[in-house]
């Protein structure tokens, strides 16, 4: 017997509400029970958000700054910024130099922040709409932020709509949208529920995780007696 040869599965978001209300012993009828099931999905990426790095929604971005630039504002999908680098021209040349992270209350101690150099340093004030501050401010109007964000997951708006996420994941979030379902319509189902949940979710995160080697090298330095 030959196999189907397709590699397509791709339920819509009814499909997903169907088999978590199966998972739940009950039956997807009227209007409403979308509507709270759309609601509860939404909900479920808010809290991957919260879990950590969902490899999928990270994203790059390029703005050019404008001298004198002190911040930046991002889109409001973003939730957080991983790295920063700053790419500038000379010539035909192009270098891209990573930036370091401070946390708020270092760069809130900056003395001048309108000092203008090559910016080294950024803080993320998580915002609704987030802030990316720079340190120094911008020396010119050709230097270039190269910023990678972690952003949201695209919304379920519509039962016809496919999901913004990788097939790994397709197992967590009927698992995930069942347990949501079960604290309203089924509540002696959700101890099970959950259980099923937290298991999936945690073999997908460690599936989405990266498998680079972890490199750790000693700091060495030379100390003089006077």
């Amino acid at each position: 017997m030959a196999t189907s040869g397709s590699r397509d599965f791709e339920p819509d978001v009814a499909e997903y509400i169907e088999e978590a209300f199966e998972r739940c012993g009950l039956e997807f009828r009227t209007g409403y029970d979308g509507v709270t099931a759309r609601r509860s999905l939404n909900l479920l990426f808010a809290d991957w958000a919260n879990r950590g790095l969902n490899q999928w929604t990270v994203t790059n971005s390029t703005t050019t700054l404008t001298e004198a630039d002190e911040y930046i504002d991002l889109s409001a999908s973003t939730i957080d910024v991983l790295d920063v680098i700053i790419r500038r021209t000379e010539g035909s040349t192009t270098t891209d130099t990573s930036m370091e992270q401070v946390s708020r209350s270092e760069y809130w101690n900056i003395p001048n922040k309108a000092t203008k150099a090559r910016p080294t340093q950024w803080f993320l004030d998580k915002q609704i709409t987030p802030r990316l501050y720079i340190w120094p401010a911008a020396e010119n109007s050709t230097d270039q932020l190269i910023i990678n964000r972690l952003v949201r997951i695209e919304d379920a708006d519509a039962s016809v709509n496919t999901v913004d996420m990788p097939f790994r994941f397709y197992p967590c979030l009927a698992a995930g949208l069942a347990y949501y379902i079960a604290l309203k319509r089924a509540p002696d189902r959700v101890p099970m529920l959950k259980g099923i949940y937290e298991e999936e979710f945690q073999r997908a995160a460690d599936q989405d995780s990266s498998r680079a080697s972890l490199k750790i090298a000693p700091g060495i330095f030379s100390i003089r007696r006077a």
